[in-house]
């Protein structure tokens, strides 16, 4: 009887460890933290409403390198969240490391500074507007260096969803 109870309090201690993972504790599944941001490999990339194959889709992404932040994880699959709040799952191999970030995806007629250097009076080098796509270079005490075709230059961090306010990225 013992032995029986020990064998179901392991199980029930490994069930709950492997929920702790895909729910997502500081550590996920992939041995990196959850949350963090990402970005999709490739131009057409379908969210299901599961983390399984069998789950139907709930939409389809159909831009390469839009950020997304997965908030849980399995071994093969991530749950991500949008700008807008939406919530689905991927295939693990659809998502990039690179850092990517929407200018103030918010503000649909917003027309952000991005500026010479990091200072918030610094040269204006261009007026970037709402949902541009931009690469994150690095970003350290607020600023983040960004890029992009045909624009280059430092932008206030929290004007940014791909990257957290105070995170710094080397």
């Amino acid at each position: 009887m013992r032995f029986l109870a020990a064998v179901l309090m392991l199980t029930c201690l490994a069930f709950a460890h492997q929920a702790a993972l895909a729910q997502g504790t500081r550590t996920g599944a992939s041995g990196l933290p959850v949350p963090r941001f990402v970005s999709l490999k490739s131009d057409r990339v379908n969210i299901r409403i599961g983390p399984t194959r069998e789950h139907a889709i709930g939409w389809t992404y159909v831009q390469a390198g839009l950020p997304l932040e997965i908030v849980q994880e399995t071994e093969l699959w991530r749950r991500v969240r949008d700008w807008e709040g939406k919530e689905g799952w991927v295939y693990h191999s659809l998502l990039s490391g690179r850092r990517t970030a929407l200018v103030t995806p918010w503000e649909a007629d917003a027309a952000t500074p991005l500026r010479a250097t990091p200072q918030s009076d610094a040269v204006i080098v261009a007026e970037l507007k709402s949902r541009v796509l931009a690469t994150i270079d690095k970003c350290d005490d607020g600023w983040c260096r960004i890029h992009g075709k045909g624009y280059d230059g430092w932008i206030d961090q929290t004007r940014l969803f791909g990257v957290y306010p105070d995170e710094t990225i080397d």
